[in-house]
């Protein structure tokens, strides 16, 4: 790229430049294709004085890129990356730390599900995450992440972990679901004390709270002796019974296991998956 000159720089106009500081340090040239394309790879390395100015400068910096008939497609990317990368950042600061209640969820057989449906599935999933996602803000939880067919969630308080399971599967007992279709979600829950990292939860409490669900079966509430010890109050008849201890997956040492049972709740399953008991 050309280098601009201080006395070629100095003669542009303001309008040239994507950004004027208070200062009035003129940045981002946009002046020639050549410097719009170079302003749209730097325009992330740049700091801006306020979230007003960025926003300013990126519509003049795209403005620039159509005059000159350029497809910003890698600036797209990068500005929603770096859009996610901040509300996810801004979402943490909420998240519960010490002791900290996990609830995870996924769509029983998803794979075959998929397969009947086509793409009605899509509507499905959306449905069931909503239903999941509504079930977790009313008991005060955490949305960590959802992806796929999977729904992970964190609680300050173990009891409003219990209580958004319950009010999950009586949702999705309720629904009447496209093609008469069963759609089961199999729930977990157990407490410990994670690492909040600059990515999200980190620690074995996590590993752990997914290989309990992954053990469940769709419509069952399992959870942790863990899990059950730091319940503060029992709501709605919920009532636990003990399925003994279970060796699972990767997990060092057998756990304690239960099962959670209300009012509107499956109560008979087939033994847990993949686990043998200890």
């Amino acid at each position: 790229m050309p280098v601009l000159s201080a006395s070629a720089r100095s003669r542009l106009p303001d309008s040239a430049f994507a950004y004027i500081d208070s200062e009035e340090i003129r940045r981002l040239p946009i002046n020639d294709a050549v410097h719009v394309r170079n302003a749209l790879a730097r325009f992330e390395q740049v700091t801006f004085e306020s979230d007003v100015a960025r926003e300013r400068a990126r519509e003049r910096v795209l403005r620039a890129a159509k005059k000159h008939g350029i497809v910003p497609l890698g600036f797209f990317d990068g500005q929603l990356r770096k859009e996610r990368e901040r509300r996810s950042s801004a979402s943490r600061k909420g998240w519960p730390r010490g002791t900290v209640t996990f609830l995870l969820t996924d769509i029983e057989g998803s794979t075959r599900l998929l397969e009947r449906l086509g793409d009605a599935y899509a509507t499905v999933l959306r449905d069931v995450r909503g239903l999941i996602r509504r079930s977790v803000r009313r008991a005060d939880g955490h949305e960590v992440d959802a992806r796929a067919d999977e729904f992970f969630a964190a609680f300050a308080d173990a009891s409003s972990a219990f209580v958004a399971a319950i009010e999950i599967q009586r949702g999705l007992q309720a629904r009447e679901w496209p093609r008469h279709e069963k759609v089961c979600v199999r729930v977990g829950i157990h407490t410990g004390k994670p690492t909040l990292s600059d990515s999200g939860y980190v620690g074995i409490a996590v590993h752990t709270a997914a290989r309990i669900c992954s053990a469940g079966h769709g419509g069952q509430v399992l959870a942790s002796s863990l899990a059950i010890a730091e319940l503060k109050a029992r709501s709605d008849g919920m009532t636990f019974r003990s399925l003994g201890e279970y060796a699972l997956p990767s997990l060092k040492d057998p756990l304690a296991l239960f099962q959670i049972e209300a009012r509107g709740l499956r109560r008979k399953f087939p033994a847990l998956r993949s686990s043998d008991r200890g």
